[in-house]
């Protein structure tokens, strides 16, 4: 009995000595961890962090119960108390200035924070799902609050933003799913981004726009910011005043509810994804001050049956559902995404214009049409047909990916590239025509196309095949491969082309004698090639066809 007794006291002894540690943490600031507490004392600036393992208390993170911080502290360090999950209240004096990037990030346990009034600054991440937080009050010295300060603190139910806010990070509070009232004092000048809606405010008079219901922007507003309603599903309409420039990336992103927006003649810029996902918006209408529609801006928008571009708008860009393709000149709205006309006025279509466009049949593009960007037709599934004019000099990445409803598709001889997965996926097509022009496929450019019966490459040098075989997988190799006469050899030694074993000529030597001085015309029929010269077809070895 009496070992054990000197074991436990040896145990107890190794325990407590093992949770008390100290040591430095600032040029004037020392700190110590006894049961649970940790304690910082001195004066001035806390030590940043930025690599958070070498915080000096981080292995004992999960031990920490509170933390005492002492009244000549003048800042919280970057990533001070960065996963101390135990932690469940601290007070920050108000000899401190600054709370530091990441301070109190994945703090899951703190449930009350007071901050002191000589805070100025609540870095990025600073209390970053802190899901346990019902409450913060953000004093009068505070003047901006980084980007997702306070995102994922899932209890936090109600803030108040003081008037000496001028500045408030993109996604400061996203994903504050309790979040019923956001209030900012009278006198704020700044309105910045803000989630969840409830942060709409007239700051005028203060008066708490709440629900996501309808939404007034007040005129103060110049921009609205990057993910400003992003999630906002509640959200059924938004009035945007003449004062606002710019609709920010993100900004009203699958705000699902969404109905009808009214954008003013101020705006001169709606940023990428700006409504993507608004699946519920029926119609926009765009003015003639805007000059630039970042990409997929309306990407998704499912019920968007009417998109009016007003008289006098200088820009055509890329905007998607098709409904947004607008003669610019006649004001003419090209709906319903069943047969698309794009202007002349339009010189490159950009990436994901038409992405998802699953009800879109036929695309007219026109000559002034240089560049097909990524993405421009991807999963455009319901497309059968589409003209590649002889101005277009370059296909991009996914560009017509998973565009099932293809059958049959000719890459003009102005083209040099085909990007990588251009028609992956496109598993109706049975016949391609690649032009004489094209120097490089890219990568899976028509790989699953296990539909083709036929390829026609018109290429006197075979065209360089990024990722080799890849390019044409699960394409039937046996399928005749076209080429010109000249070039069978090449194609036979060239990656990815020398995995097909029916290499024939396009060439029409020998229909030259049987009619001279009558044009030719290639054309395909039961899946087979043929030449037809006058009233005369001709198989491509020049045998005639009767």
């Amino acid at each position: 009995m009496k070992k054990i007794s000197i074991l436990f006291i040896a145990l107890v002894t190794s325990v407590g000595t093992m949770f008390a540690e100290s040591g430095t943490c600032g040029d004037n600031l020392t700190w110590d961890l006894t049961d649970g507490v940790l304690t910082i004392n001195g004066s001035g600036d806390m030590t940043d962090w930025p690599w958070y393992p070498d915080v000096p208390w981080y292995s004992y993170r999960e031990s920490i119960t509170s933390v005492t911080i002492g009244n000549s502290v003048t800042s919280i360090g970057i990533s001070a108390f960065l996963e101390c999950s135990r932690l469940t209240s601290v007070t920050i004096p108000n000899s401190v200035t600054s709370i530091g990037n990441d301070a109190f990030c994945y703090c899951k346990g703190l449930t009350d924070v007071t901050i002191g009034n000589s805070v100025t600054s609540i870095g990025i991440n600073a209390f970053y799902e802190c899901t346990s937080m019902t409450s913060i009050t953000i004093p009068n010295s505070v003047t901006s609050i980084g980007a997702q300060a306070f995102y994922g603190c899932s209890g936090l139910t109600s803030v108040t933003i003081p008037n000496s806010v001028t500045s408030i990070g993109g996604y400061a509070f996203a994903s504050c799913s309790g979040l019923t009232s956001v209030v900012v004092e009278t006198g704020n000048i700044v309105y910045d981004s803000r989630e969840n809606c409830n942060a709409i405010i007239e700051t005028a008079t203060n008066t708490l726009i709440t629900g996501c219901q309808n939404t007034t922007i007040p005129n103060s507003v110049t921009s609205i910011g990057s993910g400003a309603f992003r999630y906002c599903s509640g959200l059924t309409s938004v009035t945007i005043p003449n004062s606002v420039t710019s609709i920010g990336y993100g900004a009203f992103i699958a705000c699902s509810g969404l109905t009808s927006v009214t954008i003013p003649n101020s705006v001169t810029s709606i940023g990428n994804n700006a409504f993507a996902g608004c699946s519920s918006l029926t119609s926009v209408t765009i003015p003639n001050s805007v000059t630039s529609i970042g990409e997929r801006a309306f990407w998704g928008c499912y019920g968007l049956t009417s998109v009016v571009v007003k008289n006098g708008n200088i820009v055509y860009d890329s905007r998607d559902n098709c409904n947004a393709i607008i003669e610019t000149s006649t004001n003419t709205l090209i709906s319903g995404c069943k047969n698309t006309i794009i202007p002349n006025s339009v010189t490159s279509i950009g990436d994901g214009a038409f992405g998802a466009c699953f009800d879109l049949t036929g695309v007219t593009i026109p000559n002034s049409v240089t560049s097909i960007g990524n993405s421009a037709f991807m999963g455009c599934s319901g497309l059968t047909s589409i003209t590649i004019p002889n101005s277009v000099t370059s296909i991009g990445n996914d560009a017509f990916f998973k565009c099932s409803g293809l059958t049959s598709i000719e890459i003009p001889n102005s083209v040099t590239s085909i990007g990588e997965s251009a028609f992956e996926y496109c598993s109706g097509l049975t016949s391609v025509t690649i032009g004489n022009s094209v120097t490089s496929i890219g990568f899976g450019a028509f790989a699953y196309c296990e539909g083709l019966t036929s390829i026609t490459c018109e290429a006197a040098n075979p065209p360089t095949c990024d990722g080799s075989s890849y390019v044409f997988y699960n394409v039937d190799k046996s399928i005749p491969l076209y080429v010109p006469a000249a070039s069978i050899q090449a194609y036979k030694t060239a990656n990815a082309w020398s995995d097909f074993t029916n290499i024939q000529a396009t060439s029409t030597q020998g229909i030259d004698d049987v009619e001279t001085g009558i044009k030719a015309t290639k054309f395909l029929h039961n899946d087979q090639i043929y030449i037809l010269r006058g009233d005369h077809s001709y198989t491509i070895t020049g045998q005639e066809v009767r």
